[in-house]
């Protein structure tokens, strides 16, 4: 008989898995869901779980050579840290590249990631980058190394998300509940952190711990316009108080020194810093804004002291001279620098007529931003003009363009400088702070680093 006519193969040998009982299919078939499910938790597990990468320095940046004009075009916003390294503030990282004057953003140098924390502000002192994160902890990381050289507690910030939008200006500018100090009895510099009802003091180079201090009332709810000053004193505006105060605590101890109403506080009293390091920090003046008026205020020593030069609301402070854009006698505006003691003139400055016309759109002079030993002065024609703080000379001029950018149609966002060297977020005109980022930032590399 033909052998496709004979018997059938035995159904074992050709569908064993058919012929097991019915309990061992169902016991593999759990199995195998366990492993899998098994494997998909491994999976999440690695993905979602809190995790921390620390990406050391890979290479070294070289000290900027490039003279005064502008020398990069950069997406993120910059810290300048050691005159080399660039520092940048994303969602859950912290990185750093250089040199400064490098054209564009290129491979970092190191970096810092944590998950799912946010960052929620930095500073720098020396080559130290502190970073502050949704938890409240902080992490120091040595700039040169790119390694953690310290970690430490603190309290959990009171907006624990990312708040720099696409550039991390204000994460890196002006971050909430954080800044640096220098206490004025041994000089040493401190980290400041604020949450809550709780403020502490960290020593900057090792993490310690060296007070903590609870706000009365009701904390965190009721401060406003906090900094440090270079009296060794640390500033809290308490809006709750009526009429409200400005409460000053020694940086070295953490204890409330002094509780002061400025004259003429009412209830709409805006405390606004003067002078300051970056990040709100080591500031040598404030102005009171209230009841119609506004008074300016060095806060150097114990105790605020009138400074009327500093009256004017667009006046600035830099090397103990107070400058401001003036109107000028004669109907064309002058930059005029006064002694902030004695308000003797020191000098001024006639603004140069604009070599073509602005656009419709385009705001007009005004004093952009100092830093020791320099002005910096924006034309409607968007030239950046940098003087001399102590004599008013011209020390470069140029239009704050890259080579490859035409149109001179943004407003200045926030405003950074260091070493000579300044930070523009140029922002789209007619500036809408509510747009998406899209509609917010002049151009995708919206912000421009120029020497001076």
């Amino acid at each position: 008989m033909d052998s496709q006519l004979g018997e059938p193969e035995d159904s074992t040998e050709r569908h064993g898995w058919r012929a097991r009982p019915r309990w061992q299919l169902i016991t593999a078939g759990a199995v195998a869901a366990v492993v899998v499910l098994a494997a998909g938790v491994i999976v999440a597990w690695r993905v979602l779980a809190p995790a921390e990468v620390v990406t050391p320095a890979g290479y070294q940046p070289s000290p900027p050579t490039a003279g005064p004009g502008p020398v990069a075009r950069l997406s993120a916003a910059p810290l300048l840290v050691d005159g080399r390294f660039r520092v940048y503030a994303t969602t859950r990282q912290v990185r750093a590249d250089g040199p400064i004057d490098m054209r564009t953003q290129v491979t970092p140098a190191w970096s810092f990631r944590r998950w799912p924390e946010q960052v929620t502000g930095v500073v720098a002192t020396g080559t130290t980058v502190v970073s502050r994160w949704s938890d409240g902890e902080l992490v120091a990381i040595d700039a040169v190394t790119g390694e953690v050289a310290w970690r430490a507690a603190g309290p959990e910030p009171a907006d624990t998300g990312y708040a720099g939008r696409r550039t991390g200006a204000q994460t890196v500018y002006a971050p909430a509940g954080l800044h640096t100090a220098t206490s004025g009895t041994d000089g040493r510099t401190l980290v400041l952190a604020r949450g809550g009802s709780q403020l502490i003091g960290l020593d900057a180079g090792s993490g310690r711990q060296l007070w903590q201090t609870t706000l009365p009332g009701q904390g965190d709810a009721c401060r406003e316009a906090a900094f440090s000053t270079v009296g060794g004193q640390f500033a809290l505006v308490n809006s709750c108080a009526a009429p409200p105060t400005v409460e000053f605590y020694e940086v070295a101890t953490g204890e409330l020194a002094a509780t002061w109403q400025p004259e003429g506080a009412g209830p709409g009293l805006a405390v606004e810093p003067l002078g300051c390091a970056v990040a709100r920090s080591q500031c040598a003046a404030l102005r009171t804004t209230g009841a119609g008026e506004s008074k300016g205020w060095l806060v150097d020593g114990p105790e605020p002291v009138p400074a009327p030069a500093l009256d004017p609301v667009d006046s600035m402070l830099v090397d103990a001279m107070a400058v401001r854009l003036d109107p000028g006698s004669s109907g064309e505006p002058e930059l005029l620098a006064q002694d902030v003691r004695t308000g003797e003139q020191a000098w001024q400055w006639p603004v140069p007529a604009p070599t073509v016309t602005p656009g419709p759109e385009t705001a007009g002079d005004r004093l952009l931003a100092v830093q020791p030993g320099r002005v910096h002065m924006l034309t409607a024609t968007r030239e950046l003009i940098t003087l001399d703080a102590t004599t008013g000379a011209e020390l470069s001029r140029f239009v704050l363009i890259m080579p490859s950018e035409r149109m001179t149609d943004w407003a200045p966002g926030y405003v950074y400088t260091q070493g000579g060297f300044v930070a523009v977020e140029r922002l789209r005109l007619p500036v809408d702070p509510d747009a998406d980022d899209g509609g917010y930032y002049w151009i995708q590399e919206t912000v421009i680093v120029a020497g001076t």
